[in-house]
């Protein structure tokens, strides 16, 4: 069993490594500043100005397949990447990335909607989330109506990802109530001069989803995506895809802040003593590293299922739902261990304690994640200790 990494792995690691120190991390305080302000970390401009400097090095579409332009990385690689993206708060991410069922186009559609997101001409956003359907998705409500050619959207969708910015959103809605979740949801691609509108709902995080409000929205029968009916599918594809990022990117920010933690703990002194001697400063420090460990093989695990074409599903609901529990812990000892200053504006402390705190919540809660777990193992889908075969 070899656990090393490959040449070309070390090589996209490291030279995401140089790009995160060389040019996010330099920004971080003026981001701080930023949001102090209540202003974006980024600019749209900047953010558009760092993708096309990665890009100048071959990091474009890290996941999107070659034959759209894309680098067409493995899970592992990716959550390696992803891993060394979340080293800092600077909110970046790598252009050239498309939502996996926009592949599931036609290609008229293709033309329209998934080769210029892939370029970065247009932004888009999924929404299957409901002010009443939430963890259970197949509550949704929002409903489209035959009329003619046409289907006449009506609902309300909420902590939509980049919906205040998106120009187009991959929307679901039943179409056939009787049928439900069972052949009765259909998605539709929906561009927003169609009419629907969006607000932004303001968080205790510098993450801004919206609301999404459909008011007899007419679009034409060509606007379906995929099969009509059969939109709950995609819709947990989109879902399942990639669960395991979430908490790949959270092994950066434990990386992150058990360094500053240790740094801090071997300077600050109280009572003639540093507290790196103190009893319990180093127990939260090898609780958090050995954490921080288990938390990197539970993703690495899940991402490599991924790219075995395995059924991920479970290993990616442990992932989550450990990365999600125990990088909020990280943070809280972190937090605890710099003390005053750790709960000040001054330390980016505070802002990873809030960015984390809603790795437990969106895309599958701790309690969605615990539930699917346990099915799993009480229905015997996964057995105890199988994970080697």
């Amino acid at each position: 069993m070899d656990f090393s990494l490959s040449v070309e792995e070390r090589e996209v690691r490291d030279w995401v490594r140089t790009f995160v120190q060389r040019d996010l991390m330099p920004r971080e305080q003026e981001v701080l500043r930023r949001e102090r302000a209540g202003q974006p970390g980024l600019t749209a401009d900047e953010l558009r100005e760092l993708q096309l400097k990665a890009k100048e090095s071959g990091f474009w579409g890290v996941q999107t397949p070659e034959e759209y332009g894309g680098m067409g990385l493995s899970a592992v690689m990716t959550a390696l990447l992803e891993a060394e993206l979340g080293r800092t708060f600077v909110p970046f991410r790598f252009g050239g990335a498309a939502d996996n069922i926009l592949y599931y186009a036609n290609d008229e559609q293709k033309e329209r909607y998934l080769l210029p997101t892939i370029s970065g001409e247009r932004k888009s956003c999924f929404a299957i989330t409901e002010p009443g359907a939430g963890s259970d998705a197949k509550a949704i409500r929002t409903s489209a109506r035959k009329d003619g050619t046409d289907w006449v959207i009506n609902g309300e969708k909420t902590f939509i990802t980049g919906g205040n910015e998106a120009d187009f959103v991959m929307v679901f809605a039943i179409t056939d109530p009787e049928k439900g979740a069972n052949g009765g949801v259909t998605c539709f691609l929906v561009d927003r001069d169609a009419g629907w509108k969006s607000e932004y709902i303001d968080t205790m995080g510098e993450w801004g989803p919206a609301s999404l409000v459909f008011e007899d929205v007419r679009v034409p029968e060509t606007q379906i995506l995929g099969e009509l009916g059969h939109g709950f599918d995609l819709a947990m594809q989109w879902i399942g895809a990639g669960r395991y990022l979430l908490p790949a990117r959270a092994i950066g920010s434990c990386e992150r802040l058990i360094s500053m933690a240790i740094e801090h703990a071997n300077t600050r002194e109280t009572f003639g003593q540093k507290i790196a001697e103190r009893q319990a400063i180093q127990w939260m420090i090898a609780d958090s590293g050995t954490e921080l460990e288990a938390l990197r093989w539970l993703v690495l695990h899940a991402a490599w299922q991924v790219d075995q074409k395995l059924d991920s599903r479970h290993a990616q609901s442990m992932a989550k739902l450990y990365g999600g529990v125990k990088a909020n812990e990280i943070v809280d000892r972190v937090l605890q261990i710099h003390g005053g200053m750790g709960y000040t504006r001054e330390l980016p402390v505070e802002r990873w304690y809030r960015e984390l705190r809603l790795l437990r919540i969106y895309e599958g809660t701790d309690e969605i994640q615990r539930r699917t777990i346990a099915r799993n193992l009480l229905k015997g889908h996964v057995k105890v200790g199988g994970t080697l075969g």
